[in-house]
């Protein structure tokens, strides 16, 4: 079995306007070896969200091509994305995206409806996620009874919970003070360190960055190691 997790070849990803072609990404190649913490860093527009989104399936590259585990998620149709997505990777949003109208348990227990588990397993999944996270205990609370730092704790929990083998965080810090975002972050690290997950995050804060084990910069579309 190969150490990597995944492979970005020659990708680019163009957008059109009007009858003008915007280059967000540009023959971009990346590995991402199993374990791996890349912090992913660069200006506004300069294409760090887009590659998320490409490592999750969420956009196809206009050139090049994705493998993930093996398995080449380029030209994948939708309904084949959906499935390998709900199975493989979990994503970490800036502003948590959780449903205001269901508890801690119930955001957790979202992508788990897509499955085939039981309800006594879904639960033992949810809990041993929120349990992860240090929120078992806030599981019949709403978003709007939970602090910033403890939202973006269930976000992850629900990012878990299906035991990805790929972590995608974008800005998983930009909307927190600074003694919650350093718990998110010793929660990333340790996700990574104690459960091997494998974690990509946009940030632009290089705090943050320096929490993961290397980072690459993207400029106007182009990788670009940093500095040691």
């Amino acid at each position: 079995m190969s150490d990597v997790l995944v492979e970005v070849a020659g990708v680019t990803k163009e957008y059109r306007r009007d009858d003008q072609a915007i280059t967000v990404l540009e023959q971009l190649s990346l590995t991402i070896p199993r374990g791996d913490f890349l912090a992913l860093m660069g200006p506004s527009g300069s294409g760090k969200t887009t590659l998320l989104n490409l490592l999750a399936g969420i956009d196809q590259p206009t050139a090049g091509r994705i493998t993930v585990d093996n398995k080449v998620i380029t030209g994948l149709g939708e309904g084949a994305l959906a499935k390998w997505r709900s199975r493989t990777t979990g994503f970490i949003f800036q502003l948590y995206n959780l449903i205001p109208v269901l508890t801690a348990y119930e955001n957790v227990e979202l992508p788990l409806l897509l499955t085939s588990l039981s309800r006594a397993e879904r639960r033992q999944h949810v809990m041993h996620a929120l349990d992860i996270v240090g929120l078992a205990d806030r599981a019949k609370h709403f978003p709007r009874q939970l602090s910033g730092g403890q939202e973006q704790r269930v976000s992850i929990a629900r990012a878990i919970v299906v035991d990805p083998l790929l972590l995608l965080a974008d800005e998983p810090t930009g909307d927190l003070d600074a003694k919650s975002a350093e718990e998110i972050l010793t929660l990333l690290q340790r996700l990574n360190r104690e459960f091997r997950k494998t974690i990509v995050m946009v940030t632009h804060d290089p705090k943050a960055a320096a929490r993961a084990s290397r980072t690459l910069h993207l400029e106007k579309g182009k990788l670009v190691e940093a500095a040691a």
